[in-house]
């Protein structure tokens, strides 16, 4: 059963965008998949509100009206993702039946990056706006989609981890110099690998100690 609600109570609903790729990002709205799976998309609405929180939407756009058949596309879409880039990470060869379910939604519109110039509407230096170039939530399910080509076919795949904590099953991009990140978010299960560690060592000094004398 999926639930909407983590072991601490945390609502399911908090998107995690930690993946370094919008593509990463989307994946992450299954949690907890190796254990409790949390569906952070239980409804069409938590979808248009992921559009929103991930910058996927053109500036000024109200959320984008999602039916229940968006939802389940946008499911399918998520999960042909997540099989794909886990067939990378462990060298195995892509679904041919994921790679469809990922072309069918990448050919579709998608949102267009456009380059803003400093002033005018746009507070402070030059930065990107999106231009909608279909109907708002199928471009944007499709802009996901493109990146996951992208990441897919580059050597970006080779990159992807998954996060050291084994309650987690969050999927981030490695791109520290080292490649040697552990953790979705050193704010997140990198502290609570630190704060178990400390109480495990703590005990461990605890037992070791010689009982007190006694005559």
């Amino acid at each position: 059963m999926v639930s909407t609600h983590t072991a601490s109570g945390e609502s399911g609903t908090d998107f995690r965008f930690v993946g370094g790729r919008v593509c990463l990002d989307f994946v992450a709205t299954l949690g907890m998949r190796h254990t409790e799976p949390v569906e952070r998309l239980p409804e069409p609405a938590s979808l248009a509100r992921w559009f929103a929180e991930a910058g996927l939407l053109p500036t000024g756009a109200l959320l984008p009206q999602v039916g229940a058949a968006g939802l389940a596309q946008a499911r399918v879409l998520r999960e042909a993702l997540n099989r794909l880039v886990r067939a990378a990470m462990d060298g195995r060869a892509y679904g041919q039946t994921d790679i469809a379910v990922v072309n069918r939604v990448a050919v579709l519109p998608d949102l267009a990056p456009q380059l803003v110039a400093a002033g005018g509407d746009h507070a402070g230096g030059p930065g990107t706006r999106w231009q909608q170039r279909g109907p708002v939530a199928g471009a944007a399910l499709a802009t996901v989609a493109r990146d996951g080509v992208l990441l897919l076919g580059g050597p970006g795949a080779a990159r992807v981890k998954e996060c050291g904590n084994p309650v987690c099953s969050l999927l981030f991009v490695d791109d520290s110099q080292a490649r040697r990140r552990r953790w979705c978010s050193m704010d997140r299960c990198g502290n609570l690998a630190k704060v178990a560690g400390y109480r495990t060592r703590s005990r461990h000094r605890v037992e070791e100690e010689p009982g007190d004398a006694t005559p």
